[in-house]
């Protein structure tokens, strides 16, 4: 999935380096590798010059980003779907977001009262929303730490889900969302969020 999908994801990524380990046995990297398998792959082979390569794995995500979530400009009218959210004295506010908005961010760019304290990092339960049953099984299953934040949800329903880990796709044309009257709200003082 991509980034302006706002989808966190994984990519595996192999740099090999030339000329940087002698063929010799005193060598620290030859020692690293008969010590720790499998983190430094020394090739059996030899390069020309005596030389060896190293292969190191690594691992990379592409975190959500203010900027590719919530745009709800939508160019192709294919990408428009239309959702509901129903805020907490029960008004219903209908909204055309993009296939790949993120709930929470579409919320704040509309001016809707979903805090999300934490900025979608999966720390907090601000963002707690109720999600229409029928559309319940159209979302993915929620991760571990998303179920964790929700434990912390004030007022938790089966239907309940963390705004900032639903992300837009057509089926959920006509969705849903509708604002739990009570929330632990990390501000104080009557402050209300306003998005960066």
């Amino acid at each position: 999935m991509a980034a302006s999908a706002a989808v966190r994801s994984s990519t595996g990524l192999t740099f090999r380096l030339f000329g940087v380990i002698r063929d010799c046995s005193t060598c620290p990297f030859y020692r690293l590798n008969s010590n720790v398998n499998g983190f430094a792959n020394v090739s059996r082979g030899c390069s020309p010059g005596g030389v060896r390569t190293l292969n190191r794995q690594l691992q990379t995500t592409m975190g959500l980003c203010h900027n590719d979530s919530g745009n709800s400009d939508a160019e192709d009218p294919n990408d428009v779907v239309n959702i509901v959210y129903v805020d907490r004295s029960g008004k219903r506010i209908p909204v055309r977001g993009k296939v790949g908005d993120n709930v929470l961010y579409l919320a704040h760019k509309m001016g809707i009262e979903l805090e999300g304290a934490c900025e979608a990092s999966l720390a907090c339960s601000t963002c707690h929303v109720y999600v229409c049953s029928e559309y319940l099984d159209k979302l993915p299953e929620p991760v571990e730490r998303e179920d964790d934040m929700l434990d912390m949800a004030a007022m938790l329903q089966e239907n309940s889900r963390l705004g900032c880990q639903i992300i837009l796709t057509l089926e959920m044309e006509g969705m849903e969302l509708t604002l739990p009257k009570v929330t632990r709200n990390f501000y104080v003082d009557g402050h209300v969020p306003k998005p960066h």
